[in-house]
């Protein structure tokens, strides 16, 4: 947004339009220091995370299947000969936990790959990981086609389908779980929300360090307002 509208009071300073030049410079300033503020940025991820709050394992439900998105970890690479564990692997981890918790019988890891980039697909690095985490390879099923979220949903459903399961747990991003959600509901699914990965559940900065800029704050509210966009263009 901050872009957009540094965009556009370029083009109207072009067209010697100053005054409204200055008023949308302004404008995309306050935008982004806004949204890089701790405070604000803790305030709009609990927003999204709190829709599915945090629940105990022994608390969740059994499902017949649990499907785990990925995001969370990336295949070898030509710069990176191991796999790599991004911040979202609490997803891998925390499905590894509800399996041995006996919460459902078969894993879905959900995850493609770009040829050009990796070796192999994440669904397949997650299963390695998985493997390491004493789940073992019968439980598994690997569907290694979908780029986003929207094939996610719909290439698990497929599999899901095919072995007559309509009822699943779903493992994902806390922040990341409200279009998820929607999206697996739509093909039909039955589907139990199990977030992991909180990141608003961390207190603020001390003092006035909760109201400057801060990278880290404006990485989480960039990524929780394409959370909000996403869902919207789902609608």
């Amino acid at each position: 947004m901050s872009f957009c509208l540094a965009g556009l009071a370029l083009a109207l300073a072009w067209r010697r339009r100053l005054r409204s030049s200055m008023v949308l410079a302004a404008l995309a300033f306050v935008w982004l220091w806004a949204w890089s503020m701790p405070m604000l940025s803790l305030w709009l991820c609990s927003a999204v995370e709190n829709q599915h709050p945090q629940t105990a394992i022994a608390a969740v439900p059994k499902a017949q299947a649990m499907v785990v998105l990925g995001g969370a970890v990336s295949a070898p690479s030509a710069s990176n000969a191991e796999i790599d564990l991004g911040s979202a692997a609490d997803r891998v981890w925390y499905a590894a936990r509800l399996f041995h918790a006996g919460k459902a019988p078969m894993l879905i890891l959900s995850g493609g790959y770009d040829p050009e980039r990796h070796a192999y697909s994440e669904a397949r690095a997650m299963a390695a990981f998985m493997a390491d985490l004493g789940v073992p390879a019968q439980a598994l099923v690997l569907e290694e086609q979908s780029r986003n979220t929207r094939q996610n949903a719909a290439y698990s459903a497929a599999l899901l389908k095919a072995r007559g399961i309509d009822r699943i747990l779903l493992v994902t991003s806390a922040l990341h779980m409200p279009r998820a959600l929607a999206l697996f509901t739509a093909q039909g699914l039955q589907v139990i929300p199990a977030p992991t990965d909180f990141e608003a559940s961390q207190p603020p900065p001390p003092g006035v360090l909760a109201w400057l800029p801060d990278a880290l704050a404006l990485d989480a509210s960039g990524r929780a307002m394409k959370e909000l966009v996403g869902k919207w263009v789902g609608w």
